[in-house]
């Protein structure tokens, strides 16, 4: 059995953990730099991706959009304004004027 197997220091725990997830860079300065072009063409697709897969939800939205609308009347006067309304019966309005009355005091 080793002599650091049961070794429960902080530091030397937290040092072995960090070793363990911290990436080692190639020493070889042509490696490096084949691996930071290679990480950044990996990062241009990935950006690339999302900005297609925005694109394609928005159009995706729209398209939706437009076929839930087919086949309803479309206003043909600009004085017509399309809308759905509730006709409010006239003790409510009068209940509201006299709501706003008494806060405005």
């Amino acid at each position: 059995m080793f002599a650091q197997t049961f070794r429960f220091g902080t530091s030397h725990f937290h040092s072995r953990v960090r070793s363990a997830f911290e990436p080692r860079k190639p020493r070889h300065r042509l490696l490096r730099f084949a691996l930071g072009v290679v990480g950044l063409g990996v990062l241009a697709v990935l950006v690339a991706f999302s900005v297609v897969l925005g694109a394609a939800m928005i159009a995706a939205g729209i398209v939706y959009k437009l076929w839930k609308q087919r086949g309803k009347p479309i206003a043909r006067d600009a004085r017509v304004v399309e809308g759905e309304f509730r006709v409010v019966g006239q003790p409510v309005l009068e209940a509201e004027r006299r709501e706003r009355h008494t806060n405005a005091l």
